[in-house]
This record gives structure tokens, C-alpha cells and sequence, in this order.
């Protein structure tokens, strides 16, 4: 783990050189999985995430299927690889927790009444992590979601405000979020404002937690437009002919 700077903002800018309400560089592929039915690469700052979507398909074990309504499932994993100490194989207890809370935030949007009986799987690796991993995740899973044709009102979008040197600063970066006095991640649905997911590590004052929420959202907003710019990338590819990556 990096020490900890003296300061976090010097002159108005972030040890990373940006401004308090910017993001990190963000790029987003749609389709970059030749077997999957729907899939995401995506990279936000030093993060890079791939998302991958398998379904409607069969419930296994059969005793879990819902008569009803499709089930989501969601597992998040770091690779072992991912970070600069080796992280140990296989899930934890944090990517458990990060698994429940990801999964929950898709559940009002995913129309799941669709397909009964059956399951959708969703499949995030990070495969370099870089703070923030649970809400790039979030954005790649949405994508890989609409990428694989599951009926949804809408796509999610997620992104983190938090707080250093006393001022708070978007999408917090590694220094940061490590560092700082608080970190709230939270995923909206960015058609109708719905809160699908917040959390809060540290202490915000009301006044503080109101701008910071206000300017988490106008950075999910951001974040929606280059999904959408994104899917309409691949689809376009797909109407020209071109080819997925894999293929």
C-alpha cells in the first residue's frame, strides 16, 4: 500500500491532476466475448473490469428456480493478480458482501417476470483494480446486461463521491479512497433518479452528504452516456458486419 500523502488537493487539483468533481478516464467496450451473451470491458482510472452475461438460462440446482420470475445472480471477483500484493483464489468475505449489494441494485430494473423459471448470471473480474471496483463493475455489468438483450426499464449507473483534505472529490482514486475521510459509492437509475445502491464508509455532514450526492449523481450521468455510447457502438458493428473481439 502507497503511504499516505501530506495533501490530496494542492492548487485546486487532485494528486492525479483532476479537478474535485472529475472523473477518472473512462472507456467502455460492448460485446467482447464471443461465447457469452452479453458482455463488457471496461476501464475507469486504473481499474480494468470485464463483465460477462450468460442467460435466461436453466436454474441448477432445480429447487431454486422461481415459478414466477427469472432469478439474478451476481458474483464479483478480484483476480488474484488484480492488485499489487497477490490477493488470495476464490471468493471472501468482501466480494461476497460486494456480490449481495451489486445484485440488489439491479433488482428493481431487471424485468425478471420475463422468464420464469430460469436465471440470469452475471459475471464480474476485475482484472486490475484501482479503487472503486464495486461501481465499475456495476457500469460494466448494465452494459453486458443490455449487451445479452435482458428486458430491463433501464441501465444502471454508479459512481463514488467522497471526502479529502475536506473537500469532497468524485470518483475517488487509489490514495484517496484508501486515505480519505469518506467514500460513498452509489448506483441510480439515471431515467427516473431511483437509488438502486449507497453506502457510506466515514462521516459526511448533512450539507456535505447533499453535495456530494448531488454531484455523484451528475457523475452517473456521465457515466450513462458513454454506456449508451457504447452499446450503440456495438450495435452498429453488428449491423455493419464486423466482428466481436474472440471471433
Amino acid at each position: 500500500m502507497n503511504a499516505k500523502p501530506e495533501k490530496f488537493i494542492i492548487d485546486g487539483l487532485r494528486l492525479d491532476g483532476r479537478r474535485p468533481d472529475e472523473l477518472r478516464p473512462l472507456k467502455i467496450s460492448a460485446g467482447v466475448l464471443k461465447r457469452a451473451d452479453g458482455s463488457c470491458y471496461l476501464e475507469l482510472g486504473a481499474n480494468k473490469v470485464m463483465a460477462a452475461v450468460y442467460g435466461p438460462r436453466q436454474v441448477h440446482p432445480r429447487h431454486m428456480q422461481d415459478a414466477t420470475k427469472a432469478i439474478v445472480r451476481y458474483r464479483y471477483n478480484m483476480a488474484s493478480f488484480s492488485v499489487g500484493d497477490r490477493k488470495r483464489p476464490g471468493p471472501d468475505r468482501r466480494s461476497i458482501e460486494i456480490s449481495k449489494v451489486c445484485r440488489d441494485a439491479f433488482q428493481p430494473v431487471v424485468i425478471k417476470e420475463r422468464h420464469p423459471r430460469l436465471a440470469i448470471d452475471v459475471f464480474v473480474e476485475v482484472l486490475q483494480a484501482g479503487a472503486g471496483t464495486r461501481t465499475a463493475g456495476i457500469n460494466a455489468a448494465s452494459v453486458a446486461l443490455a449487451d445479452a438483450g435482458i428486458a430491463m426499464k433501464s441501465l444502471v449507473a454508479s459512481c463514488a463521491v467522497g471526502k479529502v483534505d475536506d473537500t469532497l472529490v468524485l470518483d475517488l482514486m487509489k490514495e484517496e479512497d484508501n486515505y480519505g475521510q469518506a467514500d460513498m459509492p452509489i448506483a441510480v437509475i439515471p431515467t427516473t433518479g431511483e437509488i438502486t445502491l449507497l453506502q457510506m464508509d466515514g462521516h459526511l455532514t448533512r450539507d456535505e452528504f447533499g453535495t456530494g450526492f448531488k454531484m455523484a449523481m451528475e457523475g452517473c450521468q456521465k457515466i450513462h452516456e458513454a454506456q449508451k455510447e457504447a452499446l450503440a457502438k456495438c450495435y452498429q458493428m453488428k449491423d455493419d458486419g464486423g466482428e466481436q473481439v474472440g471471433e
